[in-house]
């Protein structure tokens, strides 16, 4: 070999190992941002998020008798949750989950909805990592479907052995509750409504990765996926909203607003395509993310209601 040769093959292995050192320092950077449980700052100057803060939250469970719940996780978190009783007696139970870096009262306005216009009992759970809920990253969905199998025992426990449940989530909350309906649920579970879910966290991360750092999804995600699964438990890959639906023959709506530029809108059309079982699809025009209900509420609200009317 000569010296040429030698610098050449030299050069190149010092390049594959900057290459290496770059992916490990990017894998971090982005698990920090996306995964670990920390304020997520760069989520308050998204255009495309805007008006999402506020848009759910009317302040009316600052005036509900709550009943905080808890639970254990089969990995070992104890998560938070308020319950609200309805004002008649009945079995009809809605579960809600939030979206991504929120909580549950920023599903205010969706409680007073089932409770005071349906008439139903509400749970709203914070999941893992939010809220008062223990857990130090997100699951996008995956390892929360375990969490919301227990959150249905215990509103079975709650509100007998009859209780029928309807289970509403909202963007991150939509894909949580997508996920929930492939695995083996009770007979108590009637119906799911899931809004601007996306398909998978792979999608959404490589869509989000494209979006916010023009940059592309090798090899950055496949080793924070990596990284992912080693310090929570999942990869990107098996959190799946659209090979769950697949699974199931459950009653599901999907609701997605056809301006919505961080949960792309064709995610909706591929998980109603998807979805096995008696399935519909409201879109809402001109309204973004986590927006249907304040763009359209009389149209998004009589959608949900009759949906559910049909099958509870």
């Amino acid at each position: 070999m000569n010296v040429r040769t030698s610098r050449w093959i030299r050069g190149i292995l010092s390049l594959i190992v900057v290459l290496l050192l770059a992916d490990v320092i990017a894998s971090f950077y982005f698990y920090h941002v996306a995964i670990k449980r920390s304020p997520k700052d760069f989520l308050a100057d998204d255009p495309d998020l805007e008006q999402l803060a506020d848009s759910n939250r009317s302040n009316w469970m600052n005036s509900q008798p709550l009943r905080q719940l808890s639970i254990q996780s089969h990995d070992g978190l104890t998560l938070s949750g308020y319950y609200i009783e309805a004002v008649a007696p009945t079995n009809k139970t809605a579960i809600i989950a939030h979206g991504y870096s929120g909580k549950a009262a920023d599903m205010d306005a969706f409680a007073k909805f089932y409770h005071d216009g349906l008439g139903f009992n509400v749970l709203l759970p914070d999941a893992r990592g939010h809220g008062k809920s223990e857990g130090d990253y997100i699951g996008f969905g995956w390892p929360e479907r375990k969490d919301y199998l227990q959150w249905i025992q215990r509103m079975i426990e709650i509100v007998g052995p009859d209780a029928a449940i309807a289970l509403h989530g909202v963007s991150m909350g939509g894909a949580t509750v997508s996920m929930t309906s492939g695995e083996m649920l009770p007979g108590n579970v009637k119906a799911i409504v899931s809004d601007c879910a996306y398909t998978s966290a792979k999608d959404e991360l490589s869509y989000q990765l494209m979006r916010l750092y023009h940059l592309p999804d090798f090899p950055i995600l496949p080793s924070t996926s990596l990284l992912t699964k080693v310090r929570a438990g999942y990869f990107f890959g098996e959190a799946s909203a659209i090979e769950q639906v697949r699974r199931t023959a459950m009653p599901m709506l999907f609701i997605h607003g056809k301006a919505d530029a961080f949960v792309p809108f064709d995610m909706a059309y591929r998980l109603y395509e998807a979805a096995a079982g008696d399935k519909e699809l409201y879109v809402v025009p001109g309204a973004g993310h986590g927006m249907s209900r304040r763009v359209d509420p009389v149209g998004y609200e009589s959608a949900v209601a009759a949906f559910l009317a049909k099958h509870m």
